[in-house]
């Protein structure tokens, strides 16, 4: 290669290679110039500071070295006396740069060889960059391919302009693919690394069979039927939640299509697996029951703190509603986003009368009655003495069996057990060092105190500096899966609400903010920034 080569073949070898690569033909020749660059400084010594320039035109090739104009040159090979400079530039000033044109060269085999590993360098960097450019906004979406090779279980794919790769863990089990193969697969990250842009594929992740479903139902595509949620065991079974915004339009029915064809052309893509497709509700526990199916449901129970929902279903419907190794609740789980816990009609009336029998020792201990009395007040509704001690005299009269004096007298001694276990508590109180002005603000109990006490909570100030979550704990989703994180007042029936009002009443009591502060949206702010990050 020289020089002094056809101006027009070289132009020809750059639109080849910008065609064949699909980049800029600017850059397959800024790439050239840059190994001609390199090319030259080999022979006129690395330390020139040597341009190339090639016209994209007529392909002509320009080589200069570049001198820099000082006072007194050390360096002649990268510098040039002021003197001499205004002999070439009259307007030559300290700091330019005077271009010294080169005579044209040949390469040798040697320099010959540096200059294709420039241009290869840089011409798969710019590969590269389109690729990564091209794939970065495709997340999210379905691409085709063809089966290049499979390495160790993960499945390279060519996908025209790029190569995916689909991890083992990405395929569905049990499927096999070949070289050669046409296969469809989900974008679900595209990352910049050292050896090139990384297109990551899946064929089991959620948002793959939602996709399939958008390309196979005309409603999903114009938005009509909405995909509210996935949830799969990749090859095996699948729930899918959908809502219509059309009321005349079915979203289930949508789904399923003429004779079950629209859902079976997804079935047939995910190699088999089993789709219950079911109505989505903004109502939670009418959305658990729709999860559930194809399993009856007699009676729900929200814990909406926890997020945790329990379920009753007739003694036949357990195994059905559990599902083969759990996989009917789980994917009911991860669909709705709640926890559930599955009990059979016998199991939650064993347990309805273990909480009878315990509210009746409870009433038979504190106040010091025989068990038909603890009975006939657990039977009434009671669940705690706190309840027995404020309610109204008349209505506890009102009992079969009770009379004015039986229930004055039941609430005297009720009163009287409260009082000693508040005194217990607010000596242990003084022992863990839980100061008094603690106890002025507003929504704390003496229960309360001793729990602070022994999460290390003694001063208004250390009240004023806990989040909500401290006190009442989080709940973290982790692969499906639910983590309660306790809090200091875990236990307790108070609401995030209630906890965020207790620590915004322990700010203004330090001082920390004013009454106008806790009147206004900002202390809402202000109590929201406090939250520990998720």
């Amino acid at each position: 290669m020289a020089v002094s080569a056809n101006r027009l073949e070289l132009l020809q070898i750059a639109d080849a290679v910008a065609r064949e690569k699909v980049i800029d033909r600017e850059i397959v020749l800024a790439a050239m110039a840059d190994a001609i660059q390199k090319a030259a400084r080999s022979r006129y010594g690395t330390e020139s500071n040597i341009r190339a320039d090639i016209n994209p035109k007529t392909g002509e090739i320009r080589l200069q070295r570049l001198l820099e104009v000082v006072e007194k040159a050390e360096d002649y090979s990268t510098q040039i006396p002021l003197e001499l400079a205004r002999d070439r530039n009259p307007d030559a000033a300290l700091g330019d740069f005077i271009a010294d044109p080169l005579p044209p060269m040949d390469f040798g085999r040697i320099a010959a060889q540096s200059a294709k590993q420039v241009i290869v360098q840089k011409v798969r960097e710019a590969e590269r960059d389109r690729q990564f450019d091209e794939f970065k906004d495709r997340v999210g979406e379905i691409v085709n391919g063809t089966v290049k090779r499979v390495e160790y279980g993960n499945v390279i794919v060519d996908l025209g302009r790029g190569e995916g790769i689909i991890r083992r863990d990405e395929m569905i089990p049990r499927e096999n693919v070949r070289y050669g193969d046409r296969v469809r697969a989900y974008v679900y990250d595209v990352r910049r690394e050292q050896r090139g842009p990384q297109i990551f594929l899946s064929r089991t992740h959620p948002q793959f069979m939602a996709k399939l479903f958008a390309q196979e139902v005309p409603e999903i595509y114009d938005g009509i039927v909405e995909v509210k949620a996935v949830a799969r065991d990749p090859g095996s079974r699948a729930k899918i939640a959908v809502i219509s915004r059309d009321s005349s339009v079915d979203p289930v029915g949508a789904c399923v299509g003429m004779r079950g064809s629209r859902v079976q052309a997804v079935v047939n893509e995910l190699q088999g697996e089993k789709i219950d497709i079911i109505p989505w509700s903004q109502d939670i526990a009418t959305f658990v029951v729709n999860a559930l199916a194809p399993a009856e449901v007699a009676k729900v129970v929200l814990d909406e703190d926890r997020e945790r929902i329990e379920v009753v279903v007739p003694d036949a419907q357990l195994s059905l509603a559990i599902g083969r190794r759990g996989q009917n609740v789980r994917l009911a789980s991860q669909l709705t986003g709640w926890d559930i816990d599955i009990l059979t009609e016998q199991e939650e009336s064993e347990r309805r009368q273990a909480e009878f029998q315990n509210r009746t020792k409870v009433f038979m201990e504190a106040l010091d009655v025989d068990e038909v009395v603890g009975q006939l007040l657990a039977s009434e509704g009671f669940g705690s003495v706190e309840e027995l001690a404020v309610v109204d005299e008349k209505e506890l009269a009102a009992i079969e069996g009770f009379d004015e004096d039986t229930a004055r007298e039941l609430q005297t001694r009720a009163k009287e057990y409260l009082g000693k276990i508040e005194s217990d508590l607010d000596a242990k109180r003084k022992e863990l060092g839980v100061e008094d002005a603690v106890k002025d603000v507003p929504g704390v109990t003496t229960a309360m105190l001793v729990k602070f006490g022994e999460g290390g909570i003694k001063t208004v100030e250390d009240l004023a500096g806990c989040a909500t979550d401290d006190l009442v704990g989080w709940t973290e989703r982790k692969d499906g899966e639910s983590k309660r994180e306790p809090g200091i007042l875990d236990g307790y029936e108070i609401s995030r609400e209630d906890a965020e009002a207790m620590i915004m009443q322990a700010r203004l009591k330090a001082g920390w903010i004013t009454e106008a502060d806790l009147a206004s949206p900002a202390a809402e702010e202000a109590a929201e920034a406090a939250e520990p990050a998720q």
